[in-house]
């Protein structure tokens, strides 16, 4: 079970409030922190920042 612990799981939800979220995975070793990324907002139709949550 080693991948999991290394690779998790992590939900991006939007800033923009729309409640909009991409799932995808993260490195822990490169990224500790929580990861911020601009991408495709379909609600708004434009790029936001989405945000892991936890």
């Amino acid at each position: 079970m080693a991948r999991h612990e290394l690779r998790p799981v992590v939900k991006l939800r939007s800033t923009a409030g729309t409640g909009f979220t991409y799932v995808t995975r993260k490195n822990r070793r490169n990224d500790p922190d929580r990861m911020v990324l601009k991408k495709y907002d379909p609600v708004l139709r434009q790029h936001v920042d989405f945000r892991e949550e936890r």
